[in-house]
């Protein structure tokens, strides 16, 4: 079983409590702490694109990327009327290849969760390669203990013509939690039923740090003071340094 293939259709309707104008806002006030000119923004991780969409409307340069083509095919429907239209590319974080530079990157909703440990090194390498010298990277995560707390839980999200089961076992020696998820979809007078798997890793928040500090990032905060922080959220700030000289 893959992920965010089936659940795609049915993201946005499952996630319709999702603060995203706070997510947006927190991003502006970090802008605005940092200072310079931030226009053109990377979303890394992407997703359905609602807040791709969210800062597009608030009159930023948009470039989203995803690995899901599912999940792309929903961001470019919702932001086809938007001008200018952001471009979404099809990359795994890890592969992430832009034309350009960046003002900032922002990855969020445990988009950085889903990305295996040992692939974190290239990612922020690429993120440094494409995030102007004096950019910002921000994202989020879920803490370790957060996810530890799912063990064994079963979540139930219905609508109308959608029932979602999901389950979660935390794997120690993974150190990352895997969700069983089954979608029962209406089809007429009948039910169809897919499957899901989705596994999110238990990143430490210090080896983070230390991750941006290696890849040319500084000035690295982190901060619960956020969207959702009462809810195991931790958001991560760092400041790409400029090049070195001579």
């Amino acid at each position: 079983m893959s992920s965010y293939q089936a659940l795609a259709a049915w993201y946005d309707q499952l996630t319709g409590d999702v603060p995203y104008p706070q997510f947006a806002d927190f991003y502006e006030a970090e802008f605005a702490r940092c200072g310079g000119e931030f226009r053109l923004l990377l979303d890394l991780c992407c997703g359905t694109g609602t807040l791709t969409a969210e800062m597009a409307r608030r009159g930023y340069e948009m470039i989203g990327a995803d690995a899901s083509v599912d999940m792309l095919m929903q961001a470019r429907e919702k932001c086809a009327a938007l001008e200018p239209t952001p471009l979404f590319l099809c990359q795994e974080a890890a592969a992430l290849d832009l034309y350009g530079t960046v003002d900032a990157a922002y990855c969020s909703l445990d988009g950085m969760n889903y990305i295996p440990p040992e692939e974190l090194p290239e990612v922020f390498r690429r993120l440094r390669l494409f995030v102007r010298p004096g950019g910002l990277v921000i994202f989020d995560v879920r803490l370790p203990e957060w996810f530890r707390s799912l063990d064994g839980e079963v979540f139930v999200d219905e609508t109308e013509d959608l029932l979602c089961l999901w389950r979660a076992e935390f794997d120690e020696s993974l150190r990352a939690v895997r969700y069983g998820m089954d979608l029962f979809e209406r089809r007429g007078r009948l039910w169809q039923r897919r499957g899901e798997e989705h596994v999110e890793y238990a990143h430490e928040p210090e080896a983070l740090r230390r991750l941006l500090e290696q890849n040319g990032f500084a000035g690295v905060r982190l901060t619960a003071d956020c969207p959702q922080g009462d809810a195991g959220r931790l958001f991560i700030i760092a400041e790409r340094q400029e090049d070195a000289h001579g």
